[in-house]
């Protein structure tokens, strides 16, 4: 928490409109004039306000996401890295960054609710005014859920002005976990009784809210405990979870790949997610995954992601093989999340017949001006396919502006409709380990049925079934890691056994093996192997909790202290 800088840089922020239309319900206000005692004159300002809340202040929270989410979870391979090894130290530049991006959040939600219950407008109405302040407070709870995930203990920060006018921004105390939860709970009953039950395509609504909240009680439904999970808030999970399947009007898409295309960023399915935009130029506003994830030369700017892919356990866990350019493509998740040899995308490099991997990898003929990197770009066998557009005519047609270096304007969903279909399957199984209830096992069959349509309804489904169908759904969406920290808290015997057998390592060989087939149509894997040299991490009880950056640290000495008891109740808004 670089709580000076952070306070002053967003009391500043709230009030300074300079960014420019992202989608149409994410336009920014424009008029350099505005200020903030005379902006929040009509709904339409007060819906401008809030709209930066979906991407900039979570720009610098990328990279955190993945290597927090997925290579800490054994979903990703990011060679040395120390997320990889969970031996990450609070020098690490990312995690300051993310603690930074995550602490801003919280800041811009506080002033902007602020600003709204001081400075709207008599032309304002009500109904606006508390829309705007649930998706504050839907976002300030969003941060808060990912604070408490990594971090453990952490101060509550309710409000901002209060502590820069009485300058304790250093003497804020942990706050226990079991408190952040109570306060994550007690914000998002709030953001619920003032968000409306629809709203334009992007935005936040009650029934958005209601998922997360869900999710944030099987969650907390585990800490503390051991062995078994608070029934109480299982319960509490499932019924939130019941009423958006049942009421919010949303449905799973029926493909699953389109999900993730420019054309989709708001589709139904997607309860909550960052609403970047690369056009404008403004910086902060963009997604830049795809510079990190992608192969470099898959597009007209710069990208590395080669170095680093999914991991060969979770291509396994895809029933695929590394060492084959024969798909089995038994579930139609993997295409869309592993691109791997012999996969050929008719989505991306739509202006030039498709993207063909293989080609792309070793073809030393340029394609539409572009060539690829001449050798396989991947240590495991799979790279990344989510967070990913194309080139700039895929990005053109999908959303009607171009691209730009570290910049896209494909949403990323933080929350979908099928998260909260597992989440109340996971609540209704409860501490029983299996469940038969109808309509859990109807959700289950919603979910995994599109991906494998094949897949015939079961009789019951276990809690290993939901475990691994989570995995499978959310794989390179940030997730993973915070399945296992809400595991730890119960049954933490279990969450370490699975990371120390997981093959979090990189594969040799694929590159002369697949070279060799590129151009004889021959496959000879015999010299590609696993590597077994590195030892898997070593996982303890203190691994599900990310160390605070130097950064926080030398501004608040309380951080290193025990947390203490915090009245939640205290809090209004």
């Amino acid at each position: 928490m670089k709580y000076r800088n952070i306070l002053n840089a967003i009391a500043v922020a709230a009030v300074s409109f300079s960014l420019t239309a992202c989608d149409d319900f994410l336009d920014r206000p424009n008029e350099d004039s505005y200020n903030v005692d005379n902006f929040y004159q009509n709904d339409e300002q007060l819906y401008q306000t809030a709209n930066q809340l979906y991407s900039s202040p979570w720009y610098d929270f990328q990279r955190g996401f993945i290597k927090v989410g997925e290579v800490m979870s054994g979903n990703y391979y990011m060679g040395s890295s120390p997320y990889l090894t969970l031996t990450v130290n609070s020098s690490d530049a990312d995690l300051a960054t993310m603690s930074a991006s995550l602490w801003s959040v919280n800041a811009y939600c506080n002033t902007l609710i602020k600003n709204v219950n001081e400075k709207a407008g008599s032309a304002t109405t009500e109904t606006v005014r508390n829309a705007v302040k649930g998706e504050a407070l839907t976002w300030k709870a969003m941060t808060y859920f990912f604070l408490v995930r990594s971090f453990g203990a952490v101060p509550i920060i309710h409000e901002n002005s209060e502590m820069m006018a009485s300058n304790t921004y250093n003497d804020v105390y942990k706050a226990k976990v079991e408190d952040v939860y109570a306060y994550i709970v007690q914000t998002l009953e709030q953001a619920i009784a003032w968000l409306p039950e629809s709203a334009a395509a992007g935005r936040i609504d009650k029934y958005c809210a209601e998922g997360l909240l869900a999710k944030v009680y099987l969650a907390k439904s585990g800490l503390g405990m051991s062995g078994t999970r608070n029934e109480a808030d299982l319960k509490k999970a499932a019924e939130y979870a019941k009423d958006v399947i049942d009421n919010s009007g949303r449905e799973l898409m029926p493909n699953y790949a389109d999900i993730f295309r420019l054309a989709n960023n708001t589709c139904p399915e997607s309860l909550i997610a960052w609403r970047w935009t690369a056009e404008g130029g403004i910086w902060t506003a963009q997604n830049s995954f795809q510079s990190d994830l992608a192969m470099t030369g898959f597009d007209e700017y710069i990208s590395w992601g080669g170095y680093g892919g999914p991991s060969v356990d979770l291509i396994e866990a895809f029933d695929e093989d590394p060492t084959s350019p024969t798909r089995q493509n038994i579930d139609s998740r993997r295409k869309a999340t592993l691109m791997m040899a012999g996969d050929v995308y008719e989505y991306f490099w739509t202006d030039l017949g498709g993207f063909d991997v293989l080609d792309f990898c070793f073809s030393k003929e340029t394609k539409g001006g572009k060539i690829g990197p001449q050798t396989y770009q991947s240590p495991t066998g799979a790279n990344c396919v989510k967070h990913l557009v194309g080139d700039n005519a895929d990005h053109v047609a999908g959303i009607g502006h171009s691209m730009a270096r570290m910049a896209t304007s494909l949403a990323t969903h933080i929350l979908r409709l099928s998260d909260v279909y597992l989440i109340y399957v996971e609540a209704m199984i409860g501490n029983n380990g299996s469940t038969t209830n109808q309509s859990a096992i109807d959700a289950f069959y919603a979910v995994r049925h599109r991906a494998r349509s094949g897949y015939t309804k079961p009789t019951s489904v276990t809690w290993e079934d939901v475990w691994k169908e989570r995995r499978l759904e959310l794989a390179c969406e940030g997730d993973r890691w915070y399945d296992f920290v809400r595991l730890s808290y119960y049954d933490q015997a279990t969450a370490i056994s699975e990371l120390t057998s997981q093959k979090r390592n990189a594969f040799f060989g694929l590159n002369d093996a697949y070279k060799v087939y590129w151009e004889s149509g021959n496959l000879d894997a015999s010299n590609a192997s696993y590597d077994t040299g590195i030892a898997a991490p070593n996982v303890t009880s203190s691994s599900f909790t990310l160390p605070f950056p130097d950064t926080d640290l030398a501004l608040n000495k309380h951080l290193l202290e025990d947390p203490i008891d915090v009245d939640v109740t205290q809090y209004k808004y």
